[in-house]
């Protein structure tokens, strides 16, 4: 990313809501997201881009004071789950998130700038509320990925911590399938699962004010949290680190390029 580590480089800014530290408050009502999309992409295709429209099958959210996880997905006339959801039940989802936003959670994600919601702004036509609801929301992983240079897995840290991690033999690549097969409850227990280890995961990280994922490697590694979590806009100003070991490194762009489609 070009430009200064105080001043990301896109073009659109918008007043600050966080302090001027940019750290989100100690004590965060969390709201977990998660979608699953329709599109069967081969594992070992990593431009999921290219096969747009992706569509999404069903999302969830988790209030930090919940039970249970909220649920979403298409519908037919009849009520059963559909395909995909249509624009109108993608902006349905748009619409209930803000107004938890604006009730006082904390919009929480692993790779949610750089999937969930491209996505979801693409299904639902709502670009400018999900470029709001991405820049004011915690991506985990966005934030690991700017202080350390590269991704960090949801399961690899849920493992570090001891968190349950997602269904066996389920995954993000099966999970279209499965639902295409009309296996629709196995794709959303799938997905509140996601959202309850996102949860968790941030918690437990507040709570020990660090950040520890398993590597390639199989060791342990750990991230200094003293301030916790911050937002995407906020992790845009955390300077870049030297990744000049890697020998493809991923560039920021590669997270933030949708934010500035019109």
């Amino acid at each position: 990313m070009s430009g200064r580590a105080d001043e990301p480089s896109f073009s659109w800014k918008r007043q600050n809501r966080v302090s001027y530290t940019g750290y989100i408050d100690a004590i965060t009502k969390y709201l977990a997201f998660d979608l699953e999309t329709a599109a069967d992409i081969p594992e070992d295709d990593s431009h999921w881009s290219s096969h747009r429209p992706l569509g999404i099958t069903c999302a969830a959210a988790f209030p930090c004071d919940a039970d249970e996880p909220m649920i979403w997905h298409g519908k037919n006339s009849d009520g059963t789950p559909s395909s995909r959801m249509s624009p109108d039940e993608a902006h349905q989802v748009v619409d209930r998130l803000g107004e938890l936003v604006g009730e006082g959670y904390t919009l929480l994600t692993w790779n949610g700038l750089g999937f969930d919601f491209d996505v979801l702004a693409e299904e639902s036509d709502a670009l400018d509320q999900c470029r709001d609801l991405a820049l004011e929301h915690v991506d985990m992983m966005f934030h690991v990925f700017c202080d350390r240079g590269f991704p960090v897995a949801l399961g690899k840290a849920a493992e570090a911590m001891n968190i349950p991690g997602k269904p066996e033999g389920m995954s993000g690549v099966l999970a279209p399938r499965l639902w295409a097969q009309h296996q629709f409850q196995e794709v959303m227990d799938y997905v509140a699962q996601d959202v309850r280890m996102t949860l968790q995961v941030a918690e437990t990280c507040d709570q020990r004010r660090a950040f520890e994922w398993v590597t390639r490697r199989g060791t342990k590694a750990f991230m200094p949290l003293q301030h916790g979590w911050v937002t995407v806009r906020d992790a845009l100003r955390i300077p870049e680190p030297d990744n000049s070991w890697m020998s493809d490194p991923l560039s920021r762009q590669r997270f933030t390029e949708w934010l500035n489609k019109e």
